[in-house]
């Protein structure tokens, strides 16, 4: 069993998030007003899973490493604007440190959570992964929107995203099946209070995030520019999907 708490669900987006941030601008291709973006986002989310870990239950090792990876973003984002008539000059690697900080703190959220054993290891696994499928996910939907803003940036960025989206899937759904998961909830070993439909709706939403993957880089591969916009529309929806994969299994594993 696992258990949901909304400061390491926020902290798993911020990181996500971030890494994906670098991936992307790492280039230096993508303008500056992109990194501005995300690292207001996902730096406001290190400080909301800081400030609800200490409301609530406290895990000092995750709310210390929320708090740290919500001042890397910040220095980030100093530097960047003090940077930003030369974005060559910003060291892409100064966008690592946040994420690397954070996944102290995911480690810690996992573990503290699990029952211990074995279940130790899936739930580190499962936090570790599904930062990453959230944050691929998600920096792919604003990516896609800001080639409204940068419309001459390459493809291959978006394409990047979304290919990572597709490689984490099958980590994600798996480390979702492992015990106790998924599978004990068809198989009535545990009690979703909906006699089995949660799972079912779950299998669902995962299917329908790979589908919309894949139907969202056959798309990037139309030349036209409205191309990019209906792979954004399509990366809408599966941010929904994408979430409900993760949230809701881990609402019913924890129940």
């Amino acid at each position: 069993m696992i258990r949901l708490d909304a400061a390491t669900v926020l902290l798993q987006w911020s990181a996500g998030g971030l890494l994906f941030l670098w991936v992307t601008t790492r280039g230096r291709e993508v303008g500056a007003g992109y990194g501005w973006l995300l690292r207001g986002i996902f730096g406001s989310m290190a400080v909301g899973a800081a400030v609800i870990g200490l409301r609530s239950e406290t895990i000092l090792v995750r709310e210390v490493a929320s708090s740290l990876t919500a001042t890397a973003v910040l220095v980030a984002l100093v530097v960047s604007v003090i940077h930003r008539a030369h974005i060559a000059r910003f060291p892409p690697l100064l966008d690592l440190i946040a994420p690397s900080v954070a996944a102290i703190g995911l480690v810690a959220g996992a573990l503290d959570a699990a029952d211990g054993g074995s279940t130790m290891v899936v739930s580190v696994l499962r936090v570790l992964v599904g930062a990453a499928f959230l944050g691929a996910v998600t920096d792919a939907m604003l990516l896609g929107h800001w080639y409204l803003v940068q419309p001459g940036l390459p493809r291959r960025h978006l394409n990047e995203l979304v290919r990572a989206a597709g490689f984490v899937w099958p980590a994600e759904v798996a480390a979702l099946l492992l015990p106790t998961g998924m599978i004990s909830v068809w198989s009535g070993a545990v009690d979703d209070g909906w006699k089995g439909q949660l799972g079912w709706f779950w299998a669902a939403l995962a299917l329908a995030t790979i589908v919309l993957v894949f139907v969202t880089r056959a798309a990037l591969r139309e030349r036209y520019y409205s191309a990019v916009m209906a792979a954004t529309g399509l990366l809408y929806l599966a941010i929904l999907t994408a979430f409900g994969t993760d949230l809701v299994a881990r609402a019913v594993l924890a129940g």
